[in-house]
């Protein structure tokens, strides 16, 4: 299943996508005297687990499977689009975790996986804006598959990890390079607003099965400039779940991003380095996951 978050009325409404169009997933409960779904949102979504989508997808079916409820589907053409998720507790990053990505930037293979952070304030939407800093000249796209956890996680094993997924979705790790490596904190270049544009769609984790075998890419103005596959992570999904685990309990809603393969404009030589400039339009796109765009403007 495919959820998405849209804007109405001022704020996040949950949607269902499907081959027929969005389900409005208020208005069906409504119709369908599900009363109890007209005001779900995505987080609680996320952490009613299987009960809540076996109620969704019947919903969905319940729409789709009837011509008099076509009333009830949105054209996504239409829709404004928020982030696959909204108001996670953590947004957790792992850094040089694609071997390719890793030499290219002349680093060391990591050991252990190399955890950061970003905040609320870099979530963006599928076709939103993304503002360049004024004080950075070195904005860089780095494609990558996102986990969403389903469920508290603590300790856990590196065989019981992805049992804790709810699901997935493209992502954009945004990276201000001159602000990056001020320090040695990532923070300031990673965190600026809108860095982190995670969507269209948050697929479950049902439907995408195997997360370390998605093809990944990342084009800039239709020109691929990424263009690889999510087997290349040094650390895979369910070591990177297991490992942050072990230093902090992961929530229903918590988004890691999970690294980015070569192609990143830090990769290139100095004197072919051009970074993203104001109207350059990022698209990442990750096997069932969908395509992600956004066009970066000035601040």
């Amino acid at each position: 299943m495919k959820l998405l978050n849209y804007v109405q009325d001022g704020g996040y409404r949950l949607g269902i996508h499907t081959d027929s169009g969005v389900v409005n997933v208020a208005g069906a409960a409504a119709a369908s005297s599900q009363a109890e779904l007209a005001g779900l949102n995505i987080h609680q979504a996320v952490s009613g687990g299987a009960a809540v989508l076996d109620k969704l997808l019947s919903l969905a079916g319940f729409v789709t499977g009837n011509p008099d409820n076509s009333h009830l589907l949105l054209d996504e053409s239409g829709l404004i689009f928020g982030p696959a998720v909204t108001n996670p507790g953590k947004i957790l990053c792992v850094g040089l975790n694609y071997r390719k990505h890793a030499e290219e930037t002349g680093s060391a293979i990591p050991q252990t996986p190399i955890l950061f952070s970003k905040f609320n304030n870099a979530l963006a939407g599928h076709l939103e804006d993304v503002p360049l800093p004024a004080v950075s000249q070195q904005v860089d796209y780095e494609a990558e598959l996102a986990i969403v956890i389903g469920r508290t996680a603590s300790n856990v094993s590196k065989e019981d990890a992805l049992d804790y997924v709810f699901g997935y979705c493209c992502a954009n790790d945004l990276s201000a390079r001159d602000l990056q490596f001020k320090t040695q904190q990532w923070l300031l270049g990673k965190t600026c607003d809108k860095f982190a544009p995670v969507g269209p769609y948050l697929v479950t984790a049902g439907e995408v099965r195997e997360p370390n075998n998605l093809r990944i890419s990342c084009s800039v103005n239709g020109v691929v400039r990424q263009s690889s596959n999510t087997s290349d992570m040094i650390f895979h999904c369910d070591e990177i779940i297991s490992y942050a685990s072990q230093h902090m309990t992961l929530e229903p809603g918590d988004i890691i991003l999970t690294g980015t393969p070569e192609g990143v404009v830090l990769g290139y030589p100095p004197e072919k380095q051009v970074y993203l400039q104001a109207g350059d339009v990022v698209t990442i796109e990750i096997e069932k996951l969908g395509s992600l765009t956004n066009m970066m403007t000035a601040y």
